[in-house]
């Protein structure tokens, strides 16, 4: 695939990821917002996440079970199904797939989120959105920096923007709280659904990548 043709997908994708709706205009901010990540289920004792906004509201939850580690859901705080996130077996690069509400057979994923690499010592991750093609030559989002750090970025791609950024929390002064808490900070116009559930998904590449390792 020539170097043009990519420049021009990624010029032409650029006009819909500025303020791009994914899942719902609802979670689409005119301000910059900043929610914190609990990597913990408020509901059930097994993991999860829980989302809550800049007000200390639960936003979204994902409630995460063994049996189900490579089918989660994403819902909003009444419960709603947003987000079916699966993992495509086998995949070496970490390949998971986003669907809209609950998967229905014969549904299109409307994202695809995979490792750059197959190797575990490369973390950049990146973002496919659904476009009608088998593959495409460009990605539209890729992550960058260390996420099991809790420091990383998700970029557009064409033009390259920063669309959100995962931060470690601060408690007291000079102290940092442990990194089953950390803070997305996502940019005017980006969906924050939809960034949540990258984010949920860089948390399971992350883990099976560090077991890999191991």
């Amino acid at each position: 695939m020539s170097l043009k043709f990519c420049q021009s997908l990624k010029f032409s994708q650029s006009l819909k990821l500025s303020g791009q709706t994914v899942v719902d205009q609802q979670f689409c901010s005119e301000t910059a917002t900043e929610l914190t990540i609990w990597n913990k289920s408020l509901l059930f004792s097994g993991e999860g996440f829980t989302v809550l906004d800049s007000n200390g509201d639960l936003l979204f939850r994902v409630d995460t079970y063994a049996l189900a580690a490579n089918h989660l859901i994403l819902m909003d705080s009444q419960g709603k199904v947003l987000l079916t996130l699966r993992r495509k077996l086998p995949s070496l690069h970490h390949r998971w797939e986003g669907f809209l509400g609950d998967k229905l057979h014969g549904q299109e994923p409307v994202f695809t989120v995979m490792k750059s690499s197959i190797l575990p010592t490369k973390e950049c991750v990146q973002v496919f959105m659904n476009c009608g093609f088998f593959w495409k030559p460009c990605s539209d989002y890729e992550v960058e920096g260390s996420f099991s750090q809790r420091y990383c970025t998700i970029f557009t791609n064409g033009p390259r923007m920063a669309a959100a950024e995962v931060k470690r929390k601060t408690g007291c002064p000079g102290t940092m709280i442990g990194k089953d808490v950390f803070s997305l900070n996502i940019e005017p116009g980006f969906d924050q659904a939809f960034m949540v559930g990258l984010i949920i998904i860089l948390e399971q590449i992350s883990m099976a990548t560090m077991s890999f390792v191991l």
